[in-house]
């Protein structure tokens, strides 16, 4: 059997706002999953947790805001950034939305990208380094 017909493990860092129970929801569907709890950073800045999700070439999987707002966190180059819009939050509906859109598409598809997912909808923002030489 290939195991071309095996989805892609994604490398995901959990934000601090999802609980324990989302993390072992998606390493029980197969992916690398890593709290920011379990690194030292359950109190962290939003900027340090991007550059932990970066220097540890992890996706970055969260609810806050902050992410797509480039006054307050710009986004250069980094492994991607998943922002999950859903009320409540829980980890059921979270899941429900993450699990299936990760097997969609392939790590390299977040690379140097924004998706702000919702139920029904999913914008992908590109966010590279865009100012230029």
């Amino acid at each position: 059997m290939s195991n071309s017909s095996l989805p892609e493990r994604h490398r995901l860092l959990v934000d601090q706002m999802f609980k324990v129970d989302l993390a072992e929801a998606l390493r029980a569907d197969g992916h690398d999953v890593v709290r920011v709890a379990e690194i030292g950073q359950a109190r962290a800045e939003d900027a340090d947790i991007l550059a932990s999700a970066i220097s540890r070439d992890r996706i970055l999987l969260t609810l806050d805001e902050d992410f797509g707002d480039w006054a307050i966190l710009p986004l250069r180059i980094h492994p991607g950034v998943i922002r999950v819009k859903v009320h409540p939050p829980t980890t059921a509906k979270v899941h429900s939305l993450v699990a299936p859109f990760l097997e969609a598409h392939p790590p390299s598809r977040f690379a140097n990208h924004l998706a702000i997912l919702a139920p029904g909808r999913v914008k992908w923002i590109p966010t590279g380094d865009l100012t230029g030489p």
